[in-house]
């Protein structure tokens, strides 16, 4: 199974996107913010891009706080969620 077909690592990228973005998705879904079908619409819109291994890349940088890369399919939910905060 490619990059592209592994739910599992997708379900981390988006949770780690959002982390760096100083979004709880967790804690979205609790206060209403975020439904459950809406993160699973992110996981499945971050498994049909091809940037996966840009992600991963992204995600081990110690300084890539505060915004997803331009690559990003969820960077706009995000985005929303972290205004939120």
């Amino acid at each position: 199974m490619g990059v592209q077909g592994n739910i599992d690592l997708h379900f981390w990228i988006t949770r780690g996107m959002a982390r760096r973005m100083g979004v709880n998705l967790t804690q979205a879904m609790h206060d209403g913010c975020l439904t459950q079908a809406d993160f699973a619409e992110m996981v499945a819109r971050c498994r049909g891009c091809s940037g996966a291994a840009g992600c991963l890349a992204f995600l081990s940088e110690p300084n890539a706080q505060g915004s997803a890369p331009d690559w990003c399919y969820n960077a706009t939910v995000l985005r929303e969620l972290s205004e939120l905060n």
